[in-house]
């Protein structure tokens, strides 16, 4: 598709009457409205708006490039507007723009359509191809030099520029994708061509990743530039000296980027461990991150839903256990307003908000709405949270595999992929896989769960308190504190709320003992861990166990042992005292509503902390400070 087939003659103004930013915008929006190419001019106008609250997409050069990507627009196209004098478009260099294109493409848009915007980024990079567009005096010439442009760029199309013995590599994103990725791409190019230097730009733009840096790559650069404006895939690069600035910068100094980078002058990159390994490109495929990744991507999009209905539900029980229910003797109508809100409606669109995010993950957007069909499906089914689980990583997968089965089909039927073949293949597999494989031998599964937790004996329950309390300490936020906090919202889904309660009161353990530790050993502790550890009352009283965190970086061998045995403790006597929790989060604030008595509960998890302060405190070592630094 070429550029001309998206700007055209009445898409064009050559003389704009507009003084300020919101004039230009609104005049380039009424002309892409008058061609009858917005659904809905107002709506188009808010998502242009919301992309300038990001970042200005006055570029300078006296070029602004206005762009969304939404529902209002009903087919893509691009509308171009010059001002003469210019007009202060708030630009990065903080001159005047001249030349405006405003780009307006639809969610859905073909791979073909998002190109051919992201193209026209691109020429204007070009000083020459812009005094063109200066000069010319008719909508015709403005056409006739976008064509000429198009035909020269088709005999350079090289994605690495090689000639010098150092290899630096670059990564380009913004948040729409459409316009400053490339520009950020072509003008690291260019300079790098300019400098006689190897260079090789991964762009992650609408239409997906391109130039996707390998493993060999990344294993020979010298350097890694990261200019973006959205999260990239940073753990591939473990290891090297990498330079993170937005992508503005790559459009706007890639010769300071450049040098940088060929002087190796950047911190060298350490890897958090939270995702997997870079593979070739040959052999990785968007989303394929690891197990773990596709999970917490499903948890931390569902916890919203878990801890706003799940605080509602347990208000509720303020009325009464039963007060939600009209044939109840105690039935209270805001009891009832409260459960249908928590429970009936953000409790119902837990699991398929977490398989729909599994899916979405694991295979892109197109995973999701067979990810959210499969998880409604387990949700009515009786599956549960592993049945949501399981439906999240079907849809994925099994989308993954349409991807591959279609990718030969012709050209000419791109477009209609994600809008009408992912979702009607996708819905379907998921779905008949769900209703006749998985649905029934799940809910067996949990209805036999749910009947053992209950017929636990006590002393089954306090181990079970105990291990569940305990986990929460061994990582602090990691993996296995995060297995745990997910059994317990899948226990509450469950109606079964002492295992959540005795995961909570372990959590808040590790920064409330590591607080009190702070404070009563004061000699243990260097001022500025004392002075952390008064934050750490708060974030315990939250239930943010990740407060305790650079405590035990600093000293896990003292630290982490202390944390678990006082976690372990505070879970264990939650089950002995008989604890319920309807609420998964929310710390300090939801203990008046557990299932229970409060007090107690607020003992167990005072008796954690006091157990961890003192094993804390007593193997620690006194730390050699000032007297001075001591006394305060």
């Amino acid at each position: 598709m070429k550029i001309t087939d998206l700007l055209t003659k009445n898409t064009i103004l050559l003389s704009l009457e507009a003084q300020s930013k919101e004039a230009v915008i609104d005049e380039l929006i009424e002309k892409l409205d008058s061609a009858g190419k917005l659904n809905d001019k107002d709506e188009y106008k808010k998502a242009i708006l919301a992309r300038e609250s990001q970042s200005t997409t006055g570029i300078g050069e006296g070029i602004a490039i206005p762009h969304a990507k939404t529902n209002a627009v009903k087919e893509p196209a691009i509308a171009f507007g010059r001002s003469q004098n210019g007009i202060d478009y708030e630009s990065l260099d903080g001159q005047k723009a001249h030349l405006f294109f405003m780009i307006a493409a639809y969610e859905g848009a073909n791979n073909d359509h998002l190109a051919t915007l992201s193209r026209l980024s691109s020429f204007l990079m070009d000083a020459e191809f812009r005094s063109r567009l200066d000069s010319a005096s008719s909508a015709e010439e403005i056409l006739q030099a976008i064509d000429a442009k198009e035909k020269e760029m088709e005999k350079d199309d090289d994605p690495i520029v090689a000639s010098s013995k150092q290899k630096i590599l670059a990564v380009t994103a913004c948040p729409t994708g459409i316009a400053h990725t490339y520009m950020a791409a072509d003008a690291l190019k260019a300079k790098a061509k300019e400098m006689d230097v190897f260079l090789k730009v991964e762009t992650n733009g609408s239409s997906g990743v391109k130039d996707e840096l390998t493993k060999k790559d990344i294993e020979e650069a010298d350097a890694i530039i990261v200019a973006a404006d959205k999260q990239v895939d940073m753990e591939r690069f473990n290891g090297k000296h990498v330079i993170q600035v937005p992508v503005a910068q790559g459009i706007r100094k890639p010769q300071e980027l450049i040098q940088k980078a060929l002087k190796q002058d950047a911190p060298i990159y350490k890897s958090t461990g939270k995702s997997s390994s870079v593979e070739d490109s040959e052999t990785a495929r968007p989303g394929r991150s690891g197990f773990y990744k596709h999970l917490m991507s499903g948890v931390s999009n569902m916890l919203p839903f878990v801890v706003g209905g799940g605080i509602l539900i347990a208000i509720s029980f303020i009325f009464g256990i039963n007060a939600a229910d009209p044939k109840d003797p105690s039935y209270h109508p805001i009891a009832e307003a409260l459960s249908t809100i928590g429970g009936g409606n953000a409790f119902a669109l837990m699991i398929p908000v977490l398989a729909g995010f599994i899916a979405m993950s694991i295979a892109d957007r197109p995973g999701f709405a067979p990810g959210m069909v499969g998880g409604l499906m387990a949700a009515t089914g009786g599956a549960g949270f592993l049945g949501g689980l399981i439906a999240g990583f079907l849809a994925g997968y099994l989308v993954v595999g349409l991807k591959k089965l279609f990718s030969h089909l012709p050209n000419s039927l791109e477009g209609i992929k994600p809008v009408l073949l992912y979702p009607l293949f996708g819905i379907l597999l998921t779905g008949l896989i769900m209703m006749f494989i998985v649905i029934e031998p799940v809910k067996a599964l949990n209805d036999a769960l749910t009947v053992w937790l209950k017929g636990m004996g006590t002393g089954n329950l306090v181990l079970l308190g105990l291990i569940l309390g305990g986990m929460m300490a061994v990582d602090m936020g990691g993996p296995i504190n995060k297995a745990a906090f997910t059994f317990g919202i899948a226990m509450i889904d469950a109606g079964n709320f002492a295992p959540h309660a005795a995961i909570m009161a372990g959590g808040m353990v590790p920064p409330l003992g590591i607080a009190l530790s702070t404070t009563i050993f004061k000699k243990k502790y260097t001022k500025a861990e004392r002075e952390a550890g008064k934050t750490n009352y708060i974030m315990g009283a939250s239930f943010i166990t990740e407060g305790a965190i650079p405590f035990a970086a600093a000293d896990p061998g003292r630290v982490i042992p202390a944390a678990i045995a006082g976690s372990a403790i505070a879970g264990a006597l939650s089950m002995v005292f008989g604890i319920g929790l309807p609420a998964p989060h929310g710390g300090a604030f939801v203990i008046p509503i557990v299932n229970g008595n409060p007090l107690l509960y607020v003992l167990a998890i005072l008796i954690g902390s006091i157990v961890t302060a003192l094993i804390a405190g007593g193997l620690k070592k006194e730390v050699q400070e000032d007297k001075k630094e001591l006394a305060a």
